[in-house]
């Protein structure tokens, strides 16, 4: 039972850690140009569809098979497209850089639940795994973390405050990481629902509306270059660590 709490702490810590890295990045940046703020979000956007393509769908589709994990991805998709055109009707003046923001962190809470799962899973299984997993997910954090960030510094937010909603956004990787451990046993079905169902709210969130900001925040040759390096990052990222 010790070494499951001290397992425990130590995947609270590592799940936040990226995260909050990423986000002090965009913090530290303090008032950059907005050429500047589109190149970073199109390069976070590149780290990220190569995430959601190379890494979450394919552990989907290994868990769950194709069509059931296209199936999650389309519902994905459809509840965070009614979540913004919610958001459309309650606030039309909301803060176009906030709202990216929003729906962002909406979808990497969805997708660092299943992460913290994953997380658990590698430690029961074996020490060395946890740790490789750990570590990976701390990393490709760090852009999100990044990302998040980016478009509440454009408004303004005060830096104590993006570094807690980056906080908050990394928190459903410590209760997903405590209860993967606990628990052990859940269903692999269920897991790979989770990756396919985040999966497509972060597709909608990254070519409905990341894409959008980035071209809105500097030149479209810029930000295809960006987010085509972002990609290149990306898959050097998840085939070397």
């Amino acid at each position: 039972m010790g070494t499951i709490i001290y397992i425990g702490i130590f995947s609270a810590l590592i799940s936040v850690l990226g995260t909050l890295i990423g986000a002090s990045i965009g913090v530290l940046l303090k008032k950059p140009s907005k050429k500047l703020m589109g190149s970073i979000l199109g390069f976070a956007t590149g780290i990220m569809i190569a995430i959601i393509f190379l890494e979450l769908i394919p552990e989907a589709i290994k868990y769950n098979g194709f069509g059931i994990t296209l199936i999650y991805i389309l519902l994905g998709i459809i509840v965070i497209l009614i979540t913004d055109l919610l958001s459309q009707k309650i606030n039309e003046k909301r803060d176009s850089h906030l709202k990216v923001a929003f729906l962002l962190a909406l979808a990497m809470m969805l997708h660092n639940f299943p992460e913290g799962l994953i997380m658990g899973f590698g430690f029961l299984k074996e020490s060395n795994l946890g740790m490789k997993m750990a570590i990976l997910i701390s990393i490709h954090d760090i852009p999100e973390g990044l990302a998040i960030a980016t478009p509440l510094v454009v408004s303004g937010v005060k830096p104590s405050k993006i570094l807690r909603y980056a906080f908050w956004v990394a928190f459903p990787t410590m209760i997903g990481a405590w209860l993967g451990i606990v628990l052990g046993t859940i269903s692999p079905l269920i897991l790979g629902g989770c990756i396919a169902f985040a999966s497509g709210v972060m597709i909608y969130v990254v070519f409905g509306q990341m894409m959008l900001e980035t071209n809105e925040l500097t030149d479209g040759f810029t930000a295809g270059i960006t987010t085509i390096l972002g990609i290149i990052i990306g898959f050097i990222m998840l085939n070397t660590i």
